[in-house]
């Protein structure tokens, strides 16, 4: 039997103990009130999270697929339309655009950052028929912004909407602006292991668009404006109370948990930095939300198989890249298509890293790579 993990790569349990007291007051609150499907828990939840985001609108879903779902259905996005994205990702991403029955056209990432890269999204395109072309959908994958400002570029030139997928991204920031308030509209997801993390799923959609909003608002209850009646052809996509009410109390302490993992990898980069490992990069102007602590490695697999048979755990986001998966391999690309994306797969492993890791576990991390090193050394 294999050992018991001793550090876990996340732990969303531990967020919930040290809120508990709090969280628990609104669950209970939430069960005392009779209303369990959005109602007024939801709709504070919504203008609070809106406020933290600096939006107008933010409209509370059941996960954050649907929220993406219903971002892009907001835009108009028909069969057959264009929307590109990366291939380094979760799978989500390119699900939520097959969901409307677009089309995915993948681009490759920059290697520093794993974010779309501004120079292949526009040769991408360039490859195709601008007559379908409607949106792009950048990643802020591990919780480095996406170049905003470079892809925003693009998409004015090409009049192409701007949809960001803010999954890993709670608290990110460019130049002092969130993510989520850059595009035309963006989705963030509340799994629970998420910088902002519910106790099941949940999503948000947030613009400052007020066309887009009624429109989210609309799909994600059939449609509704007036109850049973369906002005457009919606979803069930409906943010309980209970997930609202525990998020709001998390939403308080978002910034501080952010801190705390900015400090942590702050700690991880000065103890790894000896080791030669590729550690993540911040470019300037941005504050990395490190919803994961990523580094590369060439003997990745080697180090996860160490480092979990001394019992830390620790995960590969992504280890396939979408257009090499079965379910998409030759009709989004295939091996070769995106070098940098590719490479990323083989290298990647996310070590240990939520809010309440303390420094000495994180020592002990580093104190075992050291160990790997020297031990695999000819």
């Amino acid at each position: 039997m294999e050992h018991q993990i001793i550090i876990p790569q996340t732990d969303p349990k531990a967020n919930y103990l040290a809120h508990k007291a709090e969280i628990d007051a609104a669950i209970g609150r939430v069960l005392d009130s009779g209303w369990y499907i959005l109602g007024q828990e939801v709709a504070a939840f919504e203008q609070e999270f809106a406020d933290y985001i600096g939006v107008r609108y933010a409209i509370g879903v059941a996960s954050g697929t649907d929220a993406l779902e219903i971002a892009l259905r907001a835009c108009g996005i028909e069969p057959g339309d264009v929307v590109f994205t990366v291939s380094h990702t979760a799978v989500a991403t390119v699900a939520a655009i097959e969901l409307v029955s677009a089309t995915p056209v993948l681009v490759d990432i920059d290697p520093a950052t794993f974010t779309m890269e501004p120079n292949c999204l526009e040769e991408a395109i360039k490859k195709h028929d601008n007559s379908r072309l409607r949106a792009i959908i950048p990643v802020h994958l591990y919780g480095h912004p996406a170049d905003m400002s470079a892809i925003l570029d693009i998409a004015r030139r090409y009049d192409l909407r701007v949809i960001e997928d803010c999954a890993q991204a709670h608290g990110a920031a460019l130049q002092d602006r969130k993510v989520g308030n850059w595009g035309h509209i963006a989705a963030f997801s509340f799994y629970p292991t998420k910088n902002l993390g519910a106790f099941g799923d949940g999503g948000m959609v947030v613009t400052d668009d007020p066309e887009l909003a009624e429109q989210a608002h609309l799909l994600r209850e059939y449609g509704w404006r007036e109850r049973y009646v369906s002005e457009v052809p919606g979803m069930n996509s409906r943010l309980d109370a209970l997930q609202a009410a525990i998020l709001r109390v998390k939403l308080h302490y978002l910034d501080d948990d952010v801190a705390r993992r900015r400090a942590n990898a702050a700690l991880y980069n000065r103890l790894l930095a000896p080791t030669g490992l590729q550690l993540p990069s911040e470019v300037s102007g941005t504050r990395h939300a490190f919803h994961q602590y990523v580094i590369q490695t060439t003997r990745r697999d080697d180090l996860q198989v160490w480092l979990r048979a001394h019992r830390i755990g620790t995960l590969v986001h992504y280890p396939v890249p979408v257009h090499v998966q079965p379910a998409y391999l030759g009709r989004l690309g295939k091996p070769g298509s995106f070098p940098c994306c590719e490479l990323a797969a083989k290298r990647v492993l996310s070590l240990p890293l939520f809010p309440e890791l303390d420094s000495d576990r994180i020592q002990h991390v580093a104190q075992l790579i050291e160990e790997w090193q020297k031990s695999s050394q000819p």
